[in-house]
This record gives C-alpha cells, structure tokens and sequence, in this order.
C-alpha cells in the first residue's frame, strides 16, 4: 500500500468493536502497520482491539485518514520490539512488509495479514471484507463496502455525457496509470486520461511545458512542486484547475468514499 509501512499503543481489557452489531470479547487484538490498512481497520475496531496503527496516520502529511479519528488509537513507528510489547495476537501490513520483519514476528508467534495496493474498487472491497472476516467485524465490513458502493454510484457521469480530458498532477510532478484505483475513480467520474492520451504512463514525470504546449480541459493539482502553482497555468482560460487531496490518492477503502465525493464535486464544476 503505496510503498508505506509501520505501528503503537497497549490496550489491555476485552475488544470491544466500533460500529459492528454486537461486541465480540474473543476477536483478536490487532496492530496495523500501513496507513491504507489503518484506516479500513479504524472502521471496525475500536482502541482496545486495534492497539496501535503506523505513524503515518498520525501525519497529516501521510495519513489517508483523519488526523483526529487516528489519534483515538495509539501509534507506533513498526519495529518488532515495539509490536512484541503490545503483545497482539495479530499484525496486519502491507506486501512489502521486509521478509526478516515478518519471520520474526512468526517465530514470535504472532500472525500476520499482509495486503496488497489496491488496484480497482473491486480489489478493495475485497480487501475490505477480508479485513472484516480476520478482525471478526463481517457486519461492520458490510457497512462500509456498502458505503462504499453508494459514493462510486453518486459520483458517475450521466449516461451520455462526454468524458473530459483531465490530468492529475501528483506529488513530485508525476501522473497516475490507468490501471490504478485513482485512474477508475476518474474514469467513473466522467474524466479521462489526457496524459494516458498524450502517451504517458504509471509515474511518469510530466513537465511544465508539456502541459502548457498541451494542456487538458481539466487539471487536478496535487502537489506542492513550483510548477504545479506556476503563474503561467492562469493564463489558461480554456483549462479548469482544482485542487484534489493527495492523502485521496493511495489507498482503498473509506478513501474511495471520499475521493469519490470530491471527483463528483469537481465534475459537477466543470462549465
């Protein structure tokens, strides 16, 4: 999950389950190392099943999340020692979790649940009730994936409408692939890849005057670089320019339901 790790907090006591039907003493404490994970699993479990999530979460400049709602749980920077002093019975990361970390909390009995990068809405929801099977929040999980559904429905474009060239500019200067979670997103939103159009790929760097010798109806600016807020972009009067999250870029989940709203926002902008 966007190459993201980490997690801290002790929690003694019975789990008690945030938004699930009924309280389930005997579901298995939890560390989340990833951010993506951190905030699918704050939706379910509450502080005294969820011990701790990655620190990332508690960075308003690498949370895909609410700051406020991640400090409810305790934080840690993902060490073992750090998890082995929370002593859960599960861990739950990203695949790119390093192999020696993850040997070592086997050998130290303690499970873990590895997730990939979401790819598509799809991929998500599964990933979402899978995390709801392990954590013993089926009903929770439900909730969520159906919110998810909602937000994906309320943000497409009207049947027949034309999708608008857009382009999101990305932190570093970089632009999505159409085989990304935020490329379907936009694409079920009514926009469609100006960069993908213009030959462009997964990561790849899109340069100041590229976009002004060939600029898009839309462009979503995600970053801070210089050349992301250049003057010259205003003397675009043909191009749309709006501002998008880019803690709505990585992660699935209740991101979607967000990144999903704001899309439909912008749509709903475009002249």
């Amino acid at each position: 999950m966007a190459g993201m790790l980490p997690a801290l907090l002790a929690g003694c006591g019975s789990p008690v389950a945030k938004g699930a039907d009924t309280a389930q003493t005997d579901a298995p404490t939890i560390v989340s190392l990833n951010p993506c994970t951190d905030a699918i699993l704050a939706e379910m479990a509450g502080p005294e099943q969820l011990l701790a999530i990655s620190h990332y979460s508690h960075d308003p400049r690498a949370t895909s999340m609410d700051v406020a709602k991640a400090q409810a749980f305790g934080m840690t920077g993902g060490t073992v020692e750090e998890v082995l002093a929370l002593s859960p019975d599960m861990v739950v990361a990203g695949s790119f979790m390093p192999p020696a970390t993850r040997a070592a909390l086997a050998d130290l009995g303690i499970r873990v649940e590895t997730f990939d990068i979401a790819s598509s809405v799809d991929q998500s929801i599964d990933q979402v009730r899978r995390m709801a099977s392990i954590s013993g929040h089926e009903d929770a999980g439900e909730e969520l994936v159906t919110r998810i559904n909602a937000a994906v429905t309320a943000m497409a474009a009207p049947a027949g409408s034309t999708a608008v060239p857009t382009v999101l500019w990305q932190p570093s200067g970089i632009v999505p692939g159409e085989k990304t979670l935020i490329g379907e997103l936009m694409r079920g939103a009514g926009f469609s890849s100006h960069s993908a159009a213009s030959g462009m790929g997964q990561a790849d760097f899109l340069p100041l005057e590229m976009l002004l010798a060939n600029p898009p109806r839309v462009l979503l600016l995600a970053g801070q670089e210089r050349s992301q807020h250049h003057p010259a972009l205003a003397a675009l009067p043909e191009m749309q320019r709006a501002e998008f999250d880019p803690a709505l870029l990585y992660c699935g989940g209740p991101t979607i339901i967000r990144a999903a709203n704001r899309l439909r926002e912008i749509r709903e902008a475009v002249s």
